[in-house]
């Protein structure tokens, strides 16, 4: 028998799949969940090797997709965080009969800097990864802080998540490496054009791991997607502007079409 992800569902109406990031589980959802489950029924999961999920294996992009994809509804629409972002764009070009509509949030179809294109830089992952490996729970405490400013509550939605991300056990190492090699070496712009879903990117304007200059080269490459800026927002919406988070989300999946390349609220 096969080892299943750790999988939750929340809620009533059309079927919301939440993927999380690189270094972080399911749990970093839970502030969005209940606000969320009002309108949509959520899932969301520890992906392979992180969190509850920890004896799941993967090997590539394709297989930790395949492994979400083997539990997710039938039909959903796909919010990926980060990496997630990753999962969920390779969710709508292996299976768009399942991805009904795709939603990237502070993601990058090319994450690592290249020649004419902004990313990040190989010594930041590489730093992240050295102190994700030598201390875990500081970083992933510095981490929530650093995307957590700008919300008025910062220092409780801090000791909230940092509680929630930490009760689960910690990223198998070869996840976690995995996932900094995906981080480095995947470049899906090419196969963005021929995303047939309605596609929203949604950005953090101060977010120093996801240039928000790229948003306008994905729009010239993807004139068919849709785009928002959350204006004081770093790598984490979700986390430091919830109320703008859920309002954006919530405008998208309903709508049956966005005639604009940007939403507004």
């Amino acid at each position: 028998m096969a080892v299943m992800l750790d999988w939750h569902s929340k809620g009533q109406g059309s079927d919301l799949v939440l993927i999380h990031g690189w270094g972080m589980n399911g749990a970093v959802w839970q502030d969005v969940i209940p606000a969320l489950a009002e309108h949509f029924t959520v899932h969301w999961c520890d992906l392979p090797g992180y969190g509850n999920s920890g004896e799941v294996s993967a090997e590539s992009l394709v297989e930790i997709t395949q492994a979400v994809l083997a539990q997710a509804p039938l039909q959903a629409t796909w919010l990926g965080w980060s990496l997630g972002g990753l999962v969920a764009t390779q969710a709508a070009q292996m299976a768009p009969e399942r991805v009904t509509q795709l939603i990237t949030l502070a993601s990058s179809p090319s994450f690592m800097a290249r020649e004419g294109w902004r990313g990040i830089k190989p010594d930041v992952l590489i730093n992240f990864q050295s102190q994700l490996a030598s201390d875990f729970t500081l970083t992933v405490e510095r981490f929530l802080a650093l995307q957590a400013m700008g919300s008025p509550t910062a220092r409780q939605d801090i000791k909230n998540l940092k509680q929630a991300v930490l009760e689960r056990p910690m990223p198998d190492p070869t996840a976690l490496a995995l996932g900094l090699r995906l981080l480095e070496t995947v470049d899906q712009r090419e196969e963005l054009p021929q995303l047939t879903q309605p596609w929203l990117r949604m950005y953090g304007r101060l977010d120093g791991l996801v240039p928000v200059r790229t948003e306008a080269v994905i729009t010239k490459l993807c004139p068919q997607s849709s785009s928002y800026i959350f204006q004081s927002a770093s790598h984490a919406p979700f986390i430091s502007h919830p109320e703008e988070f859920i309002s954006v989300v919530h405008q998208f999946i309903c709508k049956e079409s966005v005639g604009s390349a940007e939403l507004s609220l």
